[in-house]
């Protein structure tokens, strides 16, 4: 018994590494090159560009700075950007909930995106739906609170305040030690998420998931076998789910439509868990930033599914298209 307990141990280490490795080759240089355009302000000046826009969506300018450093380092550093503006970032519910669905629609997206293609979609492909469903959701949710009245009540960002992070050489020491704790609890969780995985597949709990996922496949044209891994996803966030995808499409040689419908899926849906809990606690709309959002992936994906077509006669094109 100890052999065997052992020789698993081995095993999931060995498969831990070889995940983590596949990512940390895309991960790595991408957070690299993002801490660099924060460092030489390049991030900030495209906030401030796109901010004049902001006021189509029925925004503020200064959210565009916020979604802006979002969709480039993450859910984390919006919230930074939120700490620095929050003395003049004036919101209403609405408003504010539109811009956190903003953020969970397109977030990290060199990072991600770089995951996503290195899974087999297309990046521009997928960043383009991102940022597209982020604007045309957040635009919607922003001018009928604004004109229905619904959810105009104001939302006081004053408290977030407090503690801006620091700059110059602390900045940088301080980005390289939450960059290596990141990238430890990273492959902690990937080693947890394969023994979870296992523990649920040899409990037969993957087959009955995928069951009652079914009907929800069905309607949104996702291959079943895609049900697992991409369900990881969707709860914990697209990089685990996309790597899982890079693993389960080599092993079960998913056609290119199954590898793009999957991780579409998971652009649009992922770490419905934390990211959503996170911008609930700040005051944003639980039915906007998550009922909504997952409704808005059913119907995209279900249009997209039905737009690719099946594998087989015709739809080679779409395939190829789908992959680049």
């Amino acid at each position: 018994m100890p052999t065997r307990s052992l020789a698993y141990l081995v095993r999931l280490l060995a498969r831990s590494r070889r995940l983590f490795m596949t990512l940390m080759k895309v991960m790595l240089p991408v957070m690299v090159a993002v801490r660099l355009a924060e460092h030489w302000g390049w991030i900030e000046a495209l906030g401030h560009a796109v901010a004049p826009a902001m006021a189509w969506l029925a925004l503020p300018p200064e959210a565009g700075l916020v979604w802006i450093t979002g969709a480039a380092v993450g859910i984390y550093g919006a919230i930074a950007a939120m700490i620095g503006l929050a003395p003049q970032l004036e919101l209403s519910a609405g408003q504010l909930s539109a811009l956190a669905a903003m953020l969970l629609f397109a977030h990290s997206l060199p990072i991600e995106q770089s995951i996503v293609r290195r899974a087999g979609a297309s990046w521009w492909a997928t960043g383009a739906l991102r940022i597209a469903v982020a604007l045309g959701y957040g635009g919607a949710v922003a001018w009928a609170s604004r004109l229905s009245g619904v959810l105009a009540e104001p939302v006081s960002l004053a408290w977030m305040g407090a503690g801006a992070p620091s700059g110059g050489e602390h900045g940088l020491v301080d980005w390289l030690q939450a960059t290596a704790l990141s990238l430890a609890v990273t492959f902690a969780i990937l080693v947890a998420l394969l023994v979870l995985l296992d523990v649920l597949e040899r409990a037969g709990l993957t087959r009955r998931i995928t069951t009652l996922l079914t009907p929800l496949l069905r309607v949104s044209g996702l291959d079943a076998r895609a049900a697992p891994v991409t369900t990881v996803g969707v709860l914990l966030g697209l990089t685990y789910g996309g790597v899982l995808v890079i693993e389960e499409a080599e092993k079960q040689h998913f056609s290119a439509r199954t590898r793009f419908l999957a991780l579409a899926w998971l652009s649009l849906s992922h770490a419905l868990i934390e990211d959503t809990l996170l911008l609930v606690a700040l005051g944003a709309n639980v039915w906007i930033v998550l009922v909504g959002r997952v409704a808005v992936t059913l119907v995209l994906i279900g249009a997209l599914a039905r737009l690719l077509h099946e594998p087989g006669a015709g739809s080679a094109g779409a395939e190829r298209a789908a992959a680049k």
